[in-house]
């Protein structure tokens, strides 16, 4: 039987290879270098990258949303 992928599931990829792009580019960035240095070392250390970048995106836009 042969595998077919839906358009959701075509979508979904295609959304998660754009926010690991994202990602990615975010956290090779000076400024989430920068952030992240400011956390506690365990924090900074143990955080799930995924969960820091949302953390860091969240903060930046609320700071810039004054």
């Amino acid at each position: 039987m042969a595998v077919t992928r839906s358009a959701n599931s075509t979508q979904l990829s295609d959304h998660a290879r754009i926010w690991y792009g994202l990602k990615c580019a975010i956290a090779g960035s000076s400024g989430f270098k920068s952030w992240k240095g400011e956390l506690p070392v365990s924090e900074a250390e143990s955080a799930p990258l995924d969960q820091l970048v949302r953390r860091y995106l969240r903060e930046t836009l609320e700071t810039l949303a004054y």
